[in-house]
């Protein structure tokens, strides 16, 4: 952790050098703020969505329709959280450019470029806007995303199932360690 304006900023797990809109297999975690239960609740391993909950599935599949350079594996929303695999393809555009957290010096002297159309930060920004769009529209102006995704180069097919298994048990094992954690004695 670093000290960035008088306050604790954990250091970003990014790549160095690497742009983000290279066409590659990506797995995302993106949370609600506090981790508040705004989509729903797990039932006998089920996943039932909220209003919200809904609105996220529809706007993360709507993501794939938007975009021609796009697909979507596996995904599951949980009560406070999203998990996904989100495949960038190629966009047939071969120049070289400066990407979002890919380093270079712009004739202003910043760090980073401008963000890139698809890239994974302008998509997922994106996702969670459309989402909080909704939201303040139809009376859920208290829902907040987490500022911040987590996100995984996916580098193998060891790899994809892995995560595969782990978004496709996720339901299942949040009603376990929910109970679990209900028997701990302290």
């Amino acid at each position: 952790m670093t000290l960035f304006q008088n306050k604790f900023r954990i250091e970003s797990s990014r790549i160095k050098d690497f742009d983000y809109s290279t066409p590659s297999w990506y797995y995302v975690t993106i949370n609600t703020k506090n981790h508040i239960y705004s989509f729903g609740s797990v039932k006998k391993g089920k996943m039932i969505l909220s209003d919200i909950g809904k609105i996220v599935n529809e706007e993360w599949l709507r993501t794939k329709k938007i975009r021609i350079n796009i697909d979507l594996d596996y995904y599951v929303i949980m009560p406070n959280h999203f998990h996904g695999i989100i495949i960038l393809n190629e966009t047939g555009n071969v120049e070289t450019r400066c990407g979002v957290s890919l380093p270079c010096q712009n004739q202003n002297g910043n760090k980073f470029s401008k963000p890139i159309a698809n890239s994974l930060s302008i998509i997922i920004n994106q996702f969670k806007g459309s989402v909080t769009r909704w939201c303040n529209k139809n009376g859920h102006s208290s829902f907040k995303w987490q500022p911040l995704f987590y996100d995984h180069i996916i580098r193998n097919e060891k790899e994809l199932y892995k995560i595969r298994k782990y978004i496709a048990d996720n339901p299942l094992k949040w009603e376990i360690e929910r109970e679990n954690s209900k028997n701990l004695v302290l």
